[in-house]
């Protein structure tokens, strides 16, 4: 069986090494597995574009392709990290922070989890600010090199829909998009 692609995007940017770490966290997983940059010049903070920019190009990618989605205004709060699977069979990984929007309203949604933070890459225990590559990039890997399923990074969202998220008060010009409701 085919390991799935993952596609990369973010607001990194490439002057740093943080995309450099995020790919080299997925090798150190499995060698194999492929990887491909959506984006990384992703406005900074700006989970409305994440959002657009998924929906833009998601549904030109292989059934089973693996997203990682890292526009992140939340980083280093307790901000949740989801994994969607989508009604027309994609995965995406990332912040539930509005960068979801698109995919909700274009794909639909057939399951939520939220990814438990004891699933971090082993040695990153206590910081929270490269979840890029210690959770999202990290999880993304493992699912698809086939050593965990969708169900075993986190518990199921219980959501019962979603709804907008409304204004970040720290980015009043930018809508939060939607976000996972609980029961």
């Amino acid at each position: 069986m085919e390991k799935p692609i993952l596609v990369f995007q973010t607001d990194f940017t490439y002057k740093e090494g943080a995309v450099s770490a995020m790919y080299g966290v997925v090798k150190t997983v499995d060698r194999s597995l492929e990887i491909f940059t959506g984006s990384h010049e992703i406005p900074h903070f700006d989970a409305w574009s994440a959002s657009y920019r998924l929906w833009q190009t998601v549904r030109f990618w292989p059934k089973g392709t693996i997203f990682v989605s890292v526009v992140d205004p939340g980083v280093g709060t307790d901000r949740r990290a989801a994994a969607v699977k989508t009604k027309d069979g994609y995965v995406i990984i990332t912040p539930d922070n509005g960068s979801l929007t698109h995919i909700v309203k274009f794909h639909g949604v057939e399951e939520v989890r939220m990814i438990d933070y004891a699933n971090r890459r082993p040695t990153s225990e206590g910081s929270a600010v490269f979840d890029g590559r210690d959770l999202f990039g990290y999880n993304a890997a493992r699912l698809a090199a086939g050593q965990i399923s969708f169900e075993e990074p986190g518990n199921p969202a219980g959501y019962s829909g979603y709804g907008a998220g409304g204004r970040d008060p720290q980015h009043p010009k930018r809508h939060d998009g939607y976000r996972v409701y609980h029961r």
